[in-house]
């Protein structure tokens, strides 16, 4: 029996600039999706988790991967999982990254990271018919413990961005739970692509605060920080429309219990709120809301006993 598992992933900045070709931050969290597998004569993978759907992103995976060459060395086995569904911590992309790393492994079937991640995005078209970009199978593939992601996801070049270590992530649930195909994400893709002033005005700032973080980072400058993520909140809020009276609300509570930073993470519509905390604060903090946890920066997808890490040559 072997084991993978995929990280799920929290945006830090640079929110649907992916969908058209722009910087984004992510980092690669400690919670993610398990796999403990075999090979088998047909793949046929059992979850106790309730989430609708789910062998259809199997299934694409699968197919995306036999265009590619993949040899059919089909796998049984458990899926569990520790990320909150509908939360904007990408369970999606991370079910795509653990099955296809899995598919891949038993097969004997070597692709670089980011060309698998290209796949897994292809993968998730097919299953849902969501146009989304390549950030979160490449989060979850090519993260790295105590750093953020920094892509450009034109070129595809990217660095890793050392995150301070007086610093704890905390991700506040608002409830709100959405799937990305029954929201208006679909229309901001294609309102960017026709154009829209605001729209494409949400973009361009965003660029150039995804920027603006790392430089903050670098420099551990808390004020700028927390400046560049309530800037963040308020052009998703006000020039893209995607945020909710919920988010809205709970980025506020968090500025007002002492986040250092916070602003609303993932496609919106729902979903969840990312703070940046001092950590000896983290824990007071999270225990503040109904549904919150603190998680830090982890390494990506990997078969668990050490003898893969699809990422480990890029990332080192």
């Amino acid at each position: 029996m072997r084991t993978f598992f995929a990280p799920g992933r929290v945006n830090l900045i640079g929110e649907y600039t992916d969908l058209v070709g722009g910087l984004v931050l992510p980092a690669a969290i400690d919670r993610g999706i398990r796999l403990e597998c075999e090979p088998a004569d047909r793949t046929e993978l059992s979850t106790s988790e309730d989430v609708e759907g789910w062998q259809r992103y199997v299934d694409a995976v699968a197919a995306e991967l036999r265009e590619l060459g993949r040899p059919e060395v089909a796998v049984r086995g458990a899926l569990s999982s520790t990320l909150p569904i509908g939360a904007g911590l990408s369970s999606s992309a991370a079910l795509e990254v653990v099955v296809g790393l899995a598919l891949c492994a038993v097969a004997g079937f070597e692709l670089e990271p980011l060309e698998l991640a290209k796949a897994l995005r292809r993968a998730e078209h097919r299953a849902v018919g969501v146009p989304s970009g390549i950030m979160d199978q490449a989060a979850s593939l090519l993260g790295r413990a105590g750093h953020a992601l920094l892509l450009d996801t034109s070129t595809l070049s990217y660095e890793h961005v050392p995150l301070p270590a007086e610093l704890a992530i905390a991700i506040v649930d608002s409830g709100v739970e959405r799937r990305l195909e029954g929201t208006g994400y679909a229309t901001r893709k294609r309102e960017l692509e026709e154009g829209h002033p605001k729209r494409l005005r949400h973009v361009e700032t965003e660029n150039e605060r995804v920027r603006a973080v790392v430089a903050a980072l670098r420099a551990d400058d808390r004020p700028e920080l927390g400046r560049l993520f309530r800037a963040g909140h308020e052009s998703l809020r006000d020039d893209l429309e995607v945020t909710t009276p919920e988010l809205d609300d709970l980025v506020e509570r968090a500025y007002a219990l002492g986040a250092v930073a916070a602003r609303m993470t993932g496609g919106g519509f729902g979903g969840a709120v990312v703070a940046l905390v001092e950590s000896e604060h983290a824990d007071s903090f999270v225990d503040r809301f109904e549904r919150a946890f603190v998680t830090h920066a982890a390494d990506g997808a990997r078969e668990v006993d050490g003898t893969t890490h699809l990422a480990a040559a890029s990332r080192r």
